[in-house]
């Protein structure tokens, strides 16, 4: 209850090991991965059937193992794609006759892919490709050349075939776009959802990066480079905003807990500061827009958002909602748990994550010490957190400035570390340990 209007980094810190501990109980390998509860689901008849979105819930279930050091209890998690990506094969073929995998907006302890529900939030076609960058980002995090080619590149090819096959021509435009689909879970049924576009784009990305990675399949990958480049890319609309849609009918007063067209700047980098500063601005101009207020896990998200936008004072705001007596929409129950309401643990995981990310991003080509650090943590400490690149880092800051990092080579090759206007590149080897001081000069 004081927590909205007090300084208590503690908390903060707290409720980041709440949520490693979270994860731990609740994905061990050789388990179903978290679903909506976690493992907490007291109810005969729970919320959502206890089941897995997977238009944001599951994934954001996910999105602190990478980086809190928790890479092994993604195991679940990657034995369901595995599954889903044979249903979704089917699935594919029944509804589309499409080759590779489809998942729509839901799945369950049975792996269905196919749409439910209504279609104006069941048709949404991109669950797979999402899924797939999970994998990818294992990859990255990992640098597991073993994993990219037995697990992960598999699963990205054949998600990539179905948007090959699915995809077709805007005949206003002359784009490919994605049709028909939505723009979770707003807007209903329509054509060319941006949100669809980043996350199709990243893909066949990643499965370019991949391919060059295990030297294999280059046909394919100027194949998907040609879609790449014809796809509908990412516009601003007449408010400055980042459009949500094909065309420019975005309504600035809607604040529908789902901001998916974002998607691009958190969990993706098909937007960031460093490929294009404009669409950046755009997408924070669709936050502010968006609002700030959401339920437990759409405030999480946020504050990932927030973090990627560097204003840690903002999202340090949202923390304090997040953190906050569960009310109408959002905030926490006393033991923690996350509210929707009712109890839906992504909270947890996705406001972990974010806090994360608020201290460390490496979603660009370097890895950033203290991206987003909010006034209310002048003082700190971290250890064990990973980035991508197989780095994982201990640092301390006192009064915001940066006093030492350590980083820990686990795969060896070029580290690219930047802390304010400073940047140090440094070859490293697997195994070994690299001090620095604030003005990255080793120690």
């Amino acid at each position: 209850e004081k927590f909205a209007t007090s300084n208590d980094p503690s908390l903060v810190a707290l409720y980041v090991q709440y949520g490693r501990y979270l994860l731990i109980s609740s994905s061990r390998p050789g388990t179903q991965p978290a679903n909506l509860q976690g493992i907490w689901n007291d109810l005969l008849t729970p919320p959502w059937g206890s089941k897995y979105t997977t238009n944001i819930n599951l994934q954001m279930n996910y999105w602190p193992a990478n980086i809190l050091n928790l890479a092994q209890l993604n195991e679940p998690l990657f034995a369901k794609i595995k599954s889903l990506a044979v249903n979704g094969s089917q699935t594919a073929k029944d509804y589309y006759g499409a080759n590779g995998w489809v998942l729509h907006h839901n799945t369950d302890l049975w792996n269905g892919t196919a749409p439910i529900n209504a279609s104006n939030h069941g048709i949404w076609v991109t669950g797979a490709a999402w899924l797939s960058q999970h994998l990818w980002e294992h990859y990255l995090f990992t640098n597991d050349q073993r994993f990219l080619d037995k697990d992960a590149y598999p699963i990205m090819k054949q998600a990539a075939l179905f948007f090959n096959d699915f995809l077709v021509l805007d005949p206003k435009t002359g784009w490919l776009i994605s049709t028909p689909s939505n723009s979770p879970e707003n807007g209903g049924l329509v054509a060319g959802p941006t949100m669809d576009h980043q996350i199709i784009r990243t893909l066949f990305k990643n499965c370019i990066a991949g391919a060059q990675i295990l030297g294999i399949d280059n046909d394919f990958s100027k194949f998907l480079q040609d879609k790449v480049d014809r796809l509908a890319p990412n516009q601003i609309g007449k408010y400055g905003q980042l459009q949500e849609w094909l065309t420019d009918k975005d309504d600035t007063t809607n604040k529908h807990r789902h901001v998916s067209h974002l998607w691009g700047v958190y969990p993706g980098n098909d937007i960031s500061w460093e490929k294009n500063v404009d669409l950046m601005k755009a997408a924070k101009k669709s936050l502010i827009y968006r609002g700030d207020e959401g339920t437990g896990w759409s405030l999480a998200w946020k504050i990932n958002y927030w973090a990627r936008f560097k204003d840690g004072n903002h999202a340090m705001k949202l923390i304090k909602m997040l953190i906050s007596p569960a009310a109408k929409g959002g905030g926490a129950y006393v033991n923690l748990f996350d509210a929707h309401p009712p109890f839906q643990i992504d909270g947890n995981f996705g406001g972990a994550a974010g806090i994360a990310e608020m201290l460390v991003q490496s979603h660009q080509s370097y890895i950033e010490i203290l991206p987003a650090l909010p006034n209310e943590i002048l003082f700190g400490e971290v250890k064990g957190l990973c980035v991508r690149g197989g780095f994982e880092l201990d640092f301390n800051w006192d009064k915001g400035k940066l006093l030492t990092l350590t980083v820990k080579s686990t795969a060896g090759g070029i580290c690219k570390l930047r802390y304010q206007n400073i940047e140090k590149l440094m070859e490293t080897k697997a195994g070994q340990s690299y001090t620095l001081n604030a003005d990255l000069k080793l120690q």
